[in-house]
Order: C-alpha cells, then sequence, then structure tokens
C-alpha cells in the first residue's frame, strides 16, 4: 500500500528529483505475492479436491444409503417372513405338543389297559386253578382216591409251564411239592376192590357145601409113583398070571372065570367105597342142612358180600370189614376146605379185607396257600 501511494503523491507534489528505485523490495513483494498465489491455488486445489471429495462422499452416502435402505426392505421382508414362520412354527409346535400329550395319554392308558388285562389273566388262571383244586378235592372225599387231586395237579403244573408268568412261578412249585406229596401216599383202590368182590359173589353158586356130597372123581385120586398113566381101577386089581399056553381047558375056564370075578370084585368094592364117607365136621348144622337153607345161605352170602361192596363205594371202611369178616366166617363154616374153588374165593376175600383200610388223602395246601398269596 505504501508503494502504490507513493507515485500519486509524487504526480501530485512538485517536481523534484526521483530517487534511484529499490530492487530488492519490489523483488521481495513479488515473492510474497507469488506465494500467496501458490498458496491461494493450493488452497483453491485442495478446496476443489475437497468439493470432489465432498461430493464423492455424498454419494458414496447415498448410494450406501439406497443399500441400506434396500437392505433393510429386505430385511424388513425376511423378519415379516421369519415371523409368519415363527407363527406357522409355534402352531405347528403347539400341534405336536397337543398330538404328543395325546399320544402319551393314549400310552398310558394303553399300559394301563395291559397290566389290567395281565392282572385280569393272572387272576383268572388262579381262580380256575383254585376252582378245579377245590373240586378234586372234593371228589377225592367222595371216591376215597388220590386220581382227581393228582389229575387236577398235573394239568395246573401243565398250563403254569405254558403260561410262563415268573410271578406264578412260587404256585408251579408248590403244586410240584403237593403233587409229589400226594404221589407217595398208596390209597385204597376201590375199583379192584369191587371187580374182587364181584368175582367172590360170582363163584358163591359153585362152591361145594359140606352138607352136599361131592363124588370122588377119578382124575382127582393120587397116582403112586411108577403108575403114572394107569387107571385107578386097574391100580385096585392085582395082576393075574399069564396063563401057559399048554394048559387044558379047564385051566383055561377057570383062569377066565377068576379073571372076570376079580373085575367084579373090584368095581364093586370101588362103588361101595364111593357110597362111604368120612369127614369132620366141626359145626354139626353145617352138615345137616335142608337144600332150601343152603340155598338162603348162598344168598345170605351174596348179600353179605354185596354190602361189603356198597360200604366200600361209600368209603365206610368199618362197615366193609364186619361183613367181610362175616363173609370168611361162612366160607369157613358152611363150604368145604378141601375143595380147590374155595380156597381161590377165599384167597381173594382175603386180599380185599387186606386191603379195605382207611387213607387218608393229603390235601394240597401248599398249592391253595400260594394261591392265596399270589391273589392278593
Amino acid at each position: 500500500m505504501s508503494e502504490t501511494n507513493t507515485p500519486a503523491a509524487d504526480v501530485s507534489a512538485p517536481s523534484t528529483p526521483t530517487p534511484p528505485p529499490r530492487t530488492g523490495g519490489a523483488t521481495l513483494s513479488q515473492a510474497v505475492v507469488a506465494v500467496v498465489g501458490l498458496i491461494a491455488l493450493l488452497a483453491l486445489g485442495l478446496a476443489w479436491q475437497s468439493q470432489q471429495r465432498l461430493k464423492q462422499a455424498e454419494q458414496e452416502l447415498v448410494r450406501r444409503q439406497d443399500s441400506s435402505q434396500s437392505d433393510a426392505n429386505i430385511a424388513r421382508d425376511q423378519s415379516r417372513q421369519a415371523q409368519e414362520l415363527a407363527r406357522d412354527t409355534a402352531a405347528k409346535v403347539a400341534l405336536l405338543d397337543a398330538k404328543l400329550a395325546e399320544v402319551a395319554l393314549q400310552r398310558e392308558q394303553l399300559e394301563t389297559l395291559i397290566q389290567s388285562m395281565t392282572r385280569s389273566r393272572d387272576e383268572n388262571v388262579v381262580g380256575d386253578i383254585e376252582a378245579s383244586l377245590r373240586v378234586a378235592m372234593q371228589q377225592a372225599a367222595i371216591t376215597g382216591s388220590a386220581e382227581p387231586l393228582v389229575s387236577a395237579l398235573r394239568q395246573a403244573d401243565d398250563r403254569l409251564a405254558r403260561y410262563h408268568q415268573p410271578r406264578l412261578e412260587g404256585v408251579r412249585r408248590a403244586v410240584v411239592r403237593d403233587l409229589d406229596r400226594i404221589k407217595a401216599v398208596s390209597v385204597v383202590d376201590v375199583s379192584t376192590l369191587t371187580i374182587k368182590l364181584d368175582e367172590v359173589a360170582r363163584q358163591v353158586d359153585e362152591l361145594p357145601l359140606l352138607a352136599v356130597a361131592q363124588p370122588i372123581q377119578e382124575a382127582a385120586r393120587a397116582q403112586a409113583p411108577g403108575r403114572a398113566g394107569r387107571p385107578a381101577a386097574a391100580a385096585d386089581t392085582a395082576p393075574s398070571a399069564p396063563l401057559d399056553p399048554n394048559a387044558g381047558w379047564w385051566e383055561r375056564v377057570w383062569h377066565g372065570a377068576g379073571t372076570k370075578w376079580d373085575q367084579l370084585s373090584s368095581d364093586v368094592w370101588r362103588e361101595a367105597r364111593g357110597l362111604l364117607r368120612v369127614t369132620r365136621v366141626d359145626h354139626p348144622e353145617a352138615a345137616l342142612m335142608a337144600p332150601e337153607q343152603m340155598f338162603f345161605l348162598r344168598e345170605n352170602l351174596k348179600l353179605r358180600l354185596l354190602n361189603a361192596r356198597l360200604a366200600l363205594l361209600s368209603r365206610q371202611f368199618d362197615t366193609a370189614q364186619n361183613d367181610l369178616r362175616e363173609a370168611q366166617g361162612m366160607l369157613e363154616r358152611y363150604f368145604d376146605d378141601r375143595s380147590r374153588k374155595l380156597a381161590i374165593t377165599t384167597e381173594l376175600l382175603r386180599q380185599v379185607q387186606g386191603q379195605a383200610r382207611q387213607v387218608q388223602v393229603p390235601r394240597p395246601d401248599d398249592t391253595l396257600a400260594a394261591l392265596s398269596a399270589v391273589a392278593r
């Protein structure tokens, strides 16, 4: 500014001698102007560059804002889809929960039903076995035989083996114990005894009585040693001497008459000996019975045997023993003890009398106790 005002002052002022120019100051000012201009150019360039950068930043910001807006829209759409999917999933989960709860309820009901059916089946098996055992006990008490109990216990063992339920293993072991215990007891076979009594009653009409003289059988006679196959009549007759071939007619006639006389005397002796029989009779009334009394004797003996049979069937062994003793006494008193049929009949009667005794059939108490324990 001072340099600019200087010439004007020089014009208006009177002409004075012009001082010589100062070169150093002008150069400095030019340098300053150049620096300022350079700085201005620099600042302009920087401003322009900043403007460009700002414009690029604005463009980038706008682009990013658009991208962010697009991403936000996409995210919003995806969020809406996710919400819808979440609602669908929640609905499906709720449906699955409901189905699962229903399945769990059905499973629980099915398990309860299976347990009920299993328990009911076990109870049915236990009830059937107990009922069959009680019926078998009644039959054994009526018949006096262990066969009904043995059969019922075997059927129960087979049924428990097929059923194969661990809960009923104790019952099966009790059944096996009772079965072995009942088998070990020897009981009266009433059917066999009644058959023997029927056979005795059938033979009563064929037994010989002491009051009836029985003819001596020729075949029943004992043969002496060395005479096998020789008739009894010939044994009673002494053998005659052989006739001499050179004897006369008188010897021949006499020899023939002697032989005939010997045969006739032998026949007469045999017949006479058959008319007489010597027997020791301990009870005279047995030998002095009339024919009608013999008939009633046989019938009374049959009635005794029939009463003994009925007593055996009704399990009244004391009554049966009394009737059998009476029948045995009648056989020994009124019938001929030399008869082989009487010996056979007496032996049958003794067998029946020895086997007809009261035997208590064991009760299946172990099995009944095990069944009661399982039923609780």
